[in-house]
């Protein structure tokens, strides 16, 4: 088998009788009198209003008001109005409607953290929680349309705080508890953030960081700060508290009222905003309502990984990146059960996520490929010591597989016997444009279908549709999870998804579709680089490295890394006066880890005496990646440098 390149694969996995029958998407397609999987993407895809409106009542999302139309496209494909004239809460068919029936006793939120320590809240103690929280807020001031920051270790609180946040009408900003002061400053300022709830430091490894002070250090920045809730997670004595402004979580929320009224917003209320990183300028913060990103979550949950209310989901993820809010919103729409972990994934030994799905009884493991790639190395051994008979499906996003990792998952830990959901979109997407599910056989490292209601094809440059050849990844019909735009940047968002094609979203993925309908996600086709799943920007990057006084100029780019998938690699021309040394380059690489987090610490940084540049500036990362790989550059006409090219070949 090629470990390269995925095509070609054998059919590896048929759904069983069991799988079939259970289906949640079985059951949707009887209810429509749909009789092929194949029929439901065509109904989908091509009545989008009949679609829509069957999801919703599928996934029973209750309005306060009913809405008018299920969506207005009068202002064009690329601004889609969704559910008009309704209103809603997301939080009350997250929890609200779910008191006095049984599901207010089921297990919302599972947690352990690396200690072994176990906390679990059902879905009454849930709610309460969150009317504390939410009444809390309200009494600091805070309230409809207010921006607020959460910047936490993966603990029951930030699911919380999460909901408390949407339940006032507020806007929830997540943010990467890896993330430095910078990047944390950053994206705060960007939306006016009026509060932030953080905590007194995170564990890893079983070492103690604390999280305050870069908060407090990020804060300097972010004038609009008037609240700072600090959840008291391992007790650090030498915590900086500032009077008037930081209150630690316990004493915000003492006695504060386990009811209290969930805002009535309209659905299309602006509900978060979720950063994301482009190839140029400053982070995108990508905007989602009541009525889009909960909505798509639940429905690829359900439709996809046939998630039941008996289920319990556990993806390794943090409420940073959009995998986070998504496993929140999704399994409490459908009244099931999440498992959180803080910490590592191999510690205190590598079994550990294992002996979690052992331990809570996973029934929905989500993984990416690096864990797995890092993981295969130990051997079967650390799998054996654990009964993993509760699985029921596998999922997996973030980057694209290569054979071998996943038929060791497909063989080794699920026994030939649980399907691998492959799950390709991203934050702008709210889930998946691709997206497997338990009806469709399945091939080694393939999507066995869009997800239902995403119009997906795969283009070539001219637009037209193209099979079994590499092309780019495009939508064409609007969906209900898609962004509402770009926070404070209309042009960017039409610039980024709406400019190459009419009225067609392309998303910025190689892709193929082979001759079996399987399809495959190839990698970014911009230059946006993905650490272990994580999307960073390299003009982030590269603004970080000039801000050091040696530093004049900067490439960064991604390079292919065996356990994460890709790695930052850095490229700098000095100022006059300086010298490379061992010294700069290990400052470099530290400057970057604590600005944007110590997961996106370059690899590597290289000294140089020119970057390959066009006539307007534009660094040209594409060559850059390709002469430092020792790959063809291609054309290179467009450089006024070209003699920088050697320069990046030769590089130390």
């Amino acid at each position: 088998m090629s470990d390269t390149f995925p095509f070609g694969q054998p059919i590896v996995w048929e759904p069983s009788p069991e799988y079939v029958n259970r289906s949640r998407l079985r059951t949707f397609m009887e209810r429509h009198g749909i009789a092929t999987f194949d029929e439901l993407m065509s109904r989908s895809t091509e009545d989008i209003e009949w679609f829509w409106e069957a999801v919703l009542e599928d996934l029973g999302i209750e309005f306060y008001e009913p809405y008018e139309r299920i969506v207005d496209l009068s202002r064009g494909i690329q601004w889609p109005q969704w559910c008009v004239g309704g209103k809603m809460n997301i939080v009350h068919n997250c929890l609200d409607k779910w008191m006095g029936t049984p599901t207010q006793n089921r297990v919302a939120v599972r947690w352990e953290g690396e200690s072994g320590d176990v906390r679990v809240l059902t879905y009454r103690e849930l709610y309460r929680e969150v009317n504390r929280v939410a009444a809390a807020l309200r009494a600091a001031g805070i309230g409809k349309g207010d921006a607020v920051g959460i910047y936490m270790p993966m603990v029951p609180e930030i699911v919380v705080a999460l909901l408390a946040i949407a339940k006032i009408g507020g806007v929830i900003l997540p943010l990467f508890s890896g993330y430095g002061a910078g990047a944390v400053a950053t994206r705060l300022a960007d939306a006016d953030a009026k509060a932030l709830f953080t905590a007194d430091a995170m564990v890893r490894r079983g070492r103690v960081i604390p999280m305050k002070p870069t908060a407090d250090e990020a804060l300097n920045d972010v004038p609009t700060i008037e609240k700072v809730i600090v959840y008291r997670y391992v007790g650090l004595d030498e915590t900086p508290m500032q009077a008037g402004r930081d209150v630690w979580w316990d004493e915000f929320v003492a006695g504060q009222p386990t009811e209290t009224p969930t805002e009535r917003t309209d659905a299309e209320d602006l509900l978060m905003i979720i950063y994301t990183s482009g190839t140029t300028g400053r982070p995108k913060g990508a905007v989602h309502t009541h009525c889009g990103f909960p909505i798509k979550s639940a429905q690829d949950m359900a439709h996809g990984f046939d998630v039941q209310p008996q289920d319990t989901m556990f993806w390794m993820t943090d409420m940073g990146w959009m995998m986070g809010p998504w496993e929140v919103f999704g399994v409490t729409i459908l009244g099931a059960s999440m498992l959180l972990y803080d910490g590592a994934p191999d510690y205190p030994d590598v079994d550990r996520v294992w002996a979690l799905v052992e331990r809570h009884g996973v029934t929905h493991l989500g993984l990416a490929p690096t864990f797995v790639r890092a993981i295969m190395r130990h051997g079967e051994e650390p799998v054996k010591r654990h009964d993993l008979s509760s699985l029921y499906a596998f999922g997996s996003t973030g980057e694209a597989w290569n054979p071998d990792p996943w038929m060791w998952l497909f063989e080794k830990v699920g026994g030939k016997r649980i399907p691998i959901i492959n799950y390709s979109g991203g934050t702008e997407i709210s889930g998946g444009i691709l997206l497997g599910n338990v009806l469709r056989p399945l091939k080694p490292c393939a999507f066995s279908a869009p997800a239902p209601g995403m119009a997906a094809d795969v283009v070539d440059e001219e637009g037209r549709s193209i099979r079994n050849a590499v092309g780019e990844l495009v939508i064409r019909k609007p969906w209900i999870g898609m962004t509402r735009g770009f926070w404070k940047d209309p042009e960017r968002y039409l610039q980024t998804y709406w400019s190459r094609f009419p009225n067609v979203w392309v998303h910025g993925d190689f892709a193929a579709v082979d001759e079996d309908g399987m399809w495959y996600i190839l990698g970014r086709s911009d230059d946006t680089i993905k650490v272990a799943g994580k999307r960073v920007g390299p003009a982030e990057v590269e603004s970080v490295l000039v801000s050091h006084p040696a530093v004049a100029e900067a490439a960064a780019i991604g390079v292919p890394d065996e356990v994460k998938g890709q790695v930052i690699v850095g490229f700098v021309v000095l100022q006059p006066g300086y010298s490379p040394s061992e010294e700069l380059r290990a400052e470099l690489r530290e400057l970057v880890a604590r600005e944007m987090g110590k997961p996106l610490t370059p690899k590597d940084i290289r000294f140089v005496t020119d970057i390959p540049k066009t006539r307007n500036a534009k660094v040209m990362r594409r060559i850059v990646r390709a002469a430092y790989l020792g790959q063809p550059t291609g054309d290179t006409s467009a450089l006024v440098n070209p003699e920088a090219v050697d320069a990046i070949r030769h590089s130390q």
